[in-house]
């Protein structure tokens, strides 16, 4: 139990670290022979997964080819998946800023969509109405973009600061969310993780490359059947 709540506490303060924004990619180089050309146009036909959420899909603190969803990408193609993972994270991102950058976001399509947002409304105290309410049109948007595109929400804990009663009601808007928009769901994104010492950086708070390959699995237990069902 102590160590339970330890945990909890410990993530306070997770989201709330402003940084860079980290779905930035490098420039690719320009390509020079038939065989590069070639190459291109596979991964322009590859259905895209986008990783839309704040410091934890953003690898705060991490080069971003250590964080979860590029772990994702390489099982991915280890397996021999055709598809191209983008990671739109964002550090210290809310919920109204999520929908207010979510139109410019979608102008690449998408087929499958993961959101990882709400942690940072939790621990400001937000009206949790309005942080159901924003996660919900953020989805609604992503469905408006293409019918057919498959949704992951990803669940998400905070301490008891702002009262017990808050606290639940917050934990209760994700399964809500998936259930009101028949999405798939992953309870809690930093199950394993949030609160071991060994698994997150020096502030305690934000996961080392080792805790990112905790959070990639448990991703990858919810993404995989979608993705199966999908190559059918």
């Amino acid at each position: 139990m102590i160590k339970s709540i330890l945990g909890m506490l410990l993530l306070v303060g997770v989201f709330a670290c402003d940084g860079i924004d980290s779905s930035k990619q490098k420039t690719p180089k320009k390509k020079t022979s038939e065989a590069d050309a070639a190459g291109e146009s596979e991964e322009d036909n590859r259905k895209v997964i986008l990783f839309y959420g704040n410091s934890i899909t953003a690898g705060y603190g991490l080069d971003i080819s250590e964080a979860f969803p590029a772990i994702i990408q390489e099982r991915l193609d280890s397996l021999g998946y055709n598809y191209n993972v983008i990671n739109a994270g964002l550090s210290g991102e809310t919920s109204a800023g999520g929908l207010s950058r979510i139109d410019w976001v979608l102008k690449t399509p998408v087929d499958i969509f993961s959101l990882e947002l709400g942690g940072n409304d939790g621990l400001r105290g937000i009206s949790l109405d309005e942080t159901e309410k924003n996660l919900s049109q953020i989805i609604e948007k992503v469905k408006r973009s293409n019918p057919q595109v498959k949704i992951i929400v990803a669940g998400m804990q905070i301490p008891p600061n702002m009262g017990q009663e808050y606290t639940d009601r917050f934990k209760g808007i994700f399964p809500t969310l998936a259930e009101k928009h028949n999405t798939a769901f992953i309870p809690f994104i930093l199950e394993g993780v949030g609160g071991i010492p060994e698994l997150n950086l020096p502030d305690g708070i934000h996961p080392t490359p080792e805790g990112h390959k905790m959070l990639a699995d448990n991703v990858w237990a919810v993404l995989k059947p979608i993705i199966d069902e999908d190559n059918i």
